[in-house]
């Protein structure tokens, strides 16, 4: 099983790096297609998450493609609502969490599939209250569902801010960074992480993590859109396969 979770990793890091995801939203439905519950799956997804956001966000700052400025307000908003949501997921079905993941993929895939994606929108300026609010309400939503947020968060700054493409990818995994760290926080106040097998994910997803963000730099906005619409569907099948099949 540890071979199993250190290739996961590499896998979900790269993911992670090339599309700015947490990783959950594809490393939950893996984790439960390999016999793990639930809520054992979203403890290990948000340790696997702590790392490769705050490693991938190191990278594109670095990079130059994550601009700090109005993400700060976002993250802080985020780090809030991931410290109430961990609460949350402790209040909620198997089966709800299931059906709540699965109606937030379906979401962010419409939303994403529907928006003009360019390399050079314009930007529309937000109130940090507003930044902050919307930071808030993800986290909450997010890390009860066990991923970072950047599954809502990307599309709304792509479809609805106009940021372009590659940008709101960056920014969306550092709210990832903010939200995870305090849900991890949370969740291990509670006792509800199964710390080893998350560390072997976590440490494993670093070096996907580098390759992903190396090859989200050799493609083009419309190439990475298409990538990333395809991304969102293989996990709405496995998450289905897993809920109606077995």
């Amino acid at each position: 099983m540890e071979i199993i979770l250190v290739l996961v990793g590499v896998l979900v890091g790269t993911l992670s790096g090339f599309f700015g995801i947490g990783g959950g939203m594809i490393l939950i439905p893996v984790l439960m297609f390999l016999g793990i519950d639930i809520k054992t799956a979203i403890g290990i997804s948000i340790v696997q998450m702590v790392f490769s956001s705050l490693f991938g966000s190191y990278l594109n700052y670095k990079k130059g493609s994550l601009i700090l400025g109005e993400g700060i307000w976002v993250g802080i908003g985020g780090f809030v609502g991931g410290f109430m949501g961990a609460y949350v997921s402790g209040m909620v079905s198997s089966t709800m969490l299931e059906y709540l993941f699965l109606g937030l993929l379906t979401f962010a895939l419409f939303r994403l599939f529907s928006s003009k994606i360019s390399d050079d929108g314009t930007v529309k300026i937000l109130h940090a209250p507003v930044l902050f609010g919307v930071g808030v309400l993800i986290g909450i939503f997010a890390i009860a569902l066990g991923v970072g947020g950047s599954i809502l968060l990307t599309p709304i700054l792509a479809g609805f801010l106009h940021y372009p493409i590659k940008k709101a990818v960056s920014a969306g995994l550092f709210f990832v960074a903010f939200s995870s760290v305090s849900g991890l926080a949370s969740h291990l106040s509670s006792g509800t992480i199964d710390l080893q097998k998350g560390l072997y994910v976590a440490f494993a997803s670093l070096l996907g993590v580098f390759l992903g963000i190396w090859l989200k730099d050799k493609v083009s906005s419309s190439k990475h859109k298409t990538y990333l619409l395809i991304m969102y569907l293989v996990a709405m099948l496995l998450l289905m396969k897993k809920m109606f099949i077995g």
